[in-house]
């Protein structure tokens, strides 16, 4: 089955793309890129992402999706970390991260497609290859295909973060066949890719992500109907679905809101008959939202739980979904899901403490340069998300709260302590605190509490344009409140439960 990838008004066979990876992969031998090296992909939802991941995979790199929204900096530290050799990237993003490349990096320019051009509002002229640079298409097509035997699988690396401020690239070891039969099982029952089948579907979020990253290769190998949606939008959404008879959706909780706000009649204009697996994770979804949800689209809806280190681990559908509001799911096969308090005990049904979990035989990971970090989130052989919950009596498990600070918006992780490094250095910021607040689309949205220095005023404005100048939009805080005389804990640490809570408390859920 030979498989289509669409964007906006562009196709891409799947055999021409696994043609073109094939060459990428010989491109980035002869860079001196291997085993164990590492491809930087700066890249929306684009044809080139596929030929650069599975390019470095024939080669035994890791490809390493870096997020589109980060600066000089942010993007810098990522590309230097993992070690890449190479970098691909949007010709309109080039120059907000070209100051970050390391020297000696090769650096390839995919033009910035229509459809991207239009969905985010780019200017026309920042969208061409700029002179000088090296095209990917053009580099691409010089290169002989990759005729060797591909190299032991490896996953990509995705970049995670605590609140400890720099990311850390989860990096697995390369699987054995064993492994990849392991992988294999997640990714059918998870993401229900069987090989063979051909899904057709539309890739709703940004591939850098873990899970959207998975899914969309998964989906490209497999052949079938890939189409990419430049950005999220609830009506075009339904729009594809029904013009593309859309059998798959990966999806975040967000999504879902933002469909159930539109009109009525909007939503009973198309036929979404042809939806047969939508599944979702990433943050917390309200019980009402999912029961509207299996309303509308019938009982399609399945929802997982996991992170980038440990895979989804905890999975349910429609029936339990309705059965058990709130729930998370209950193990999947080979999965092993335990609870424990902060003695290291394990706890009985119905008992909170942090969720420890992993699939047998899934590949080991360790932090990037971290394998400190590593040891930290493990406890006898499993791996804590940071998440507090309970399995109930029949095993299901449930979410109450994070041990760590890092905020849920509309699917993003976003890292509390990253931003207050950043203000804390603004003049005439004291001190300050970030963490989450309700927000009824997202989630979770950002506050930030600044505490000024004597005789200083600032503005909301103000601290939101110094942070938009040096990090990505979404870190901005959708709240900036000032107050004299912060709460502190007694080592003097910003009390932020105490700032956070007032506003959980109104709206009646801790996550």
């Amino acid at each position: 089955m030979d498989g289509l990838i669409l964007s906006g008004a562009r196709q891409l066979k799947q055999s021409v793309m696994l043609e073109r990876a094939a060459r990428a992969a010989s491109g980035f031998a002869s860079l001196g890129i291997g085993e164990n090296g590492a491809v930087a992909i700066v890249l929306r939802n684009d044809f080139a992402f596929f030929e650069a991941a599975m390019g470095a995979g024939l080669v035994g790199a890791y490809a390493v999706p870096v997020n589109w929204h980060f600066k000089a900096d942010e993007a810098g530290y990522i590309i230097a970390d993992c070690g890449a050799k190479a970098v691909v990237v949007h010709a309109d993003l080039l120059p907000q991260i070209s100051d970050g490349i390391p020297a000696g990096v090769s650096v390839f320019v995919v033009p910035t497609p229509p459809e991207i051009r239009d969905a985010y509002g780019i200017p026309a002229d920042a969208c061409p290859v700029p002179a000088g640079a090296v095209a990917w298409d053009d580099w691409v097509a010089r290169q002989p295909p990759w005729t060797q035997p591909p190299r032991a699988s490896r996953t990509n690396m995705i970049y995670t973060s605590g609140t400890t401020g720099r990311p850390k690239g989860v990096r697995r070891q390369p699987a054995t066949p064993e492994m990849q039969a392991a992988m294999g099982a997640m990714v059918s029952r998870i993401f229900d890719i069987r090989p063979g089948e051909g899904i057709r579907t539309v890739i709703t979020g940004p591939v850098y992500h873990s899970a959207p990253n998975m899914y969309a290769l998964s989906a490209a190998r497999d052949g079938g109907l890939v189409v990419l949606q430049p950005r999220f939008d609830a009506e075009d959404l339904l729009r594809q679905v029904e013009r593309h008879q859309i059998t798959h959706l990966h999806m975040v909780p967000t999504m879902f809101v933002r469909l159930l706000k539109l009109p009525p009649e909007v939503r009973r204009k198309y036929d979404l008959s042809s939806l047969k697996f939508v599944v979702h994770a990433a943050a917390p979804c309200p019980p009402d939202v999912k029961r509207q949800m299996i309303e509308w689209w019938g009982p399609v809806i399945y929802e997982y739980y996991g992170g980038t280190e440990t895979g989804g681990a905890v999975f349910h559908g429609s029936e339990a979904a309705l059965k058990k509001p709130g729930t998370v799911g209950r193990p999947i096969d080979g999965a092993v899901v335990k609870i424990f308090d902060a003695a290291g005990k394990a706890l009985g049904p119905g008992e909170i403490g942090e969720v420890y979990l992993k699939i047998g035989g899934f590949p080991d990971f360790t932090y990037n340069g971290m394998d400190d970090k590593r040891r930290e989130v493990e406890r006898g052989g499993l791996i804590t998300c940071g998440d507090v919950g309970y399995l109930d009596q029949d095993g299901y498990l449930f979410l109450c709260d994070r041990v760590r600070d890092m905020v849920i918006s509309g699917g993003v992780n976003i890292y509390p302590a990253e931003i207050e490094a950043v203000l804390i250095g603004m003049p005439g910021v004291h001190d300050c605190a970030v963490f989450g607040i309700p927000d009824e689309e997202y989630g979770e949205s950002l506050a930030a509490y600044v505490e000024p220095q004597d005789g200083v005023t600032l503005s909301a404005d103000a601290v939101r344009t110094y942070l938009r100048e040096r990090m990505a939009a979404y870190k901005v805080p959708k709240l900036v409140e000032f107050q004299r005389g912060l709460p502190r804990e007694d080592s003097g640490k910003i009390f932020k439960r105490k700032l956070r809570a007032p506003y959980w408390e109104k709206a009646g859920r801790q996550i």
